[in-house]
């Protein structure tokens, strides 16, 4: 259910940044929660790659090499997905950095209190 709570969630931050952001659109509500199902599978599965594969750009960076890698998971997505596009890279920058963003905020609201 916490998982159902969280895509929906994502779901809400992508039709609110692509309504604030130039540069990222969504076509409706529809294709806001299958682009955040894309973008669960593509940290799931990808993300880990990229990050093995880059360690030395990110080491060196000391870690600011992975906005990066979040900005290339969303321009991922934007080729997966019909009804999202993102104009560029730094749209897809500007966007991963507001989406982490909003997803730790919201995700904040999820937590259980520890007993």
């Amino acid at each position: 259910m916490k998982t159902f709570l969280k895509i929906l969630l994502t779901a809400l931050a992508v039709v609110v940044l692509a309504n604030i952001l130039p540069g990222v659109a969504v076509t409706g509500y529809g294709a806001a929660i299958i682009v955040a199902i894309v973008i669960s599978l593509l940290n799931l599965f990808v993300r880990p790659l990229l990050i093995f594969f880059t360690l030395p750009a990110t080491l060196v960076t000391f870690g600011l090499f992975l906005f990066v890698i979040n900005a290339i998971i969303i321009l991922l997505a934007d080729k997966l997905v019909d009804g999202f596009a993102v104009s560029g890279f730094l749209a897809a920058f500007f966007f991963s950095i507001l989406l982490s963003i909003f997803r730790s905020f919201l995700f904040s609201l999820l937590k259980e209190e520890k007993r």
